[in-house]
């Protein structure tokens, strides 16, 4: 082996966490028989056809993904769960390794590849990386191929607010993303969702408030994630109404532990050290019990002075009581009983009504 080989077969080892192809040993000068030999004698590991670590130890989370990559072959990327896990949009490993390839591709027709899953997609662009890095979508597309396999608006919600939530991408960003794209599941709600995303909304949860809570009930509009100064640095509160005095804040946490809660009982002290009270909600109080967690905000903001007006967000919505049919007749009826009989003596005799809000869907 010459030493320009040598050097980049060094690199190589180097870059790819110890993991080769067949045809990247062959390029270095590696003859079939050599290959073979290594791997029955163990000194080699065959992670898949084609694809060997060339050592014996346990291979590395990032050897494997090299592996995936490289047995799958030419314009191989990883992508969905797997992307997502590289991009740090989740903490959580993938179960299994997914990697992308162009439509025309068809990796895997014949035979399974053991722990990967295989996408074709049309139009498909790697994120531009240097060559030591493993090859991956883009964070926007990540998100809009998890948003395409997404269960629920709940799931699909969460990766936009992973992306923005941690500085990863923006809604500017996605919104292009999902513009270059022809086909896309859910556009509409998509469109809708990065809108909500650029308006400070970092959370299904928090969504859930807006769209079930908030806009539902008529409730006034909150700033989100509206900074304030606290001790030497700054905090941000989900949903301040600032001109009564109120935050509300989201707990998506299902187990509260003894740090995290106090750490919040930290932040409600301090807005009621500068005047602001704090009312905290879950998943339960955002969706099952909407109704009535929007009458108990609207009864703190009124005794902060709102004059605004709760609405019905639905015929079974429990804010707001409904009114008995035919009581619009009997009060014009009593107030004719006042005035006389006689026109000249009549009045006009107005009547307060409501305006009945249309039901909210949360997609």
């Amino acid at each position: 082996m010459e030493d320009q080989q040598w050097l980049t077969w060094l690199g190589q080892l180097q870059r790819q966490a110890g993991v080769v192809s067949r045809q990247q040993a062959l390029d270095a000068g590696f003859t079939e028989k050599t290959i073979e030999w290594r791997l029955r004698r163990g000194m080699w590991q065959r992670l898949h056809a084609g694809a060997y670590a060339t050592f014996s130890g346990k291979p590395s989370r990032e050897g494997r993904l090299w592996a995936a990559v490289l047995h799958v072959g030419s314009g191989a990327v990883l992508s969905h769960e797997t992307a997502a896990e590289i991009h740090r949009l989740t903490d959580k490993q993938s179960t299994r390794i997914h990697v992308s390839v162009p439509i025309e591709r068809r990796p895997g027709q014949n035979t399974r590849i053991r722990g990967v899953v295989i996408h074709r997609s049309r139009g498909l662009v790697a994120e531009w990386q240097p060559p030591w890095h493993l090859p991956r979508t883009t964070v926007e597309d990540t998100v809009l191929d998890l948003i395409g396999g997404a269960r629920t608006f709940d799931d699909a919600y969460g990766w936009i607010s992973a992306a923005v939530g941690r500085r990863l991408s923006t809604p500017e960003l996605l919104g292009k993303a999902l513009a270059a794209r022809s086909r896309m599941r859910w556009r509409g709600w998509v469109t809708a969702a990065l809108s909500d995303a650029a308006d400070g909304v970092h959370s299904p949860l928090e969504r859930r408030y807006v769209h079930g809570v908030e806009r539902a009930h008529g409730l006034p509009p909150a700033r989100r994630q509206a900074r304030r100064r606290h001790g030497s640095g700054h905090r941000y509160l989900d949903n301040l109404y600032e001109p009564f005095g109120l935050c509300v804040e989201m707990d998506g946490s299902a187990t509260h532990p003894d740090e995290g809660r106090w750490r919040d009982t930290r932040r409600d002290n301090a807005n009621l050290a500068q005047g602001v009270r704090t009312l905290r909600y879950g998943w339960p109080d955002v969706t099952e019990y909407r109704c009535r967690t929007a009458a108990e905000i609207a009864d703190v903001l009124r005794r902060q002075g709102w004059t605004g007006t709760l609405r019905r967000c639905g015929p079974a919505c429990t804010a707001v009581p409904p009114r008995k049919k035919g009581a619009g007749k009997a009060e014009q009826g009593a107030g004719k009983a006042e005035t006389g009989g006689g026109k000249e003596g009549r009045r006009p005799v107005y009547t307060a009504s409501r305006r009945s809000g249309s039901p909210v869907n949360d997609a």
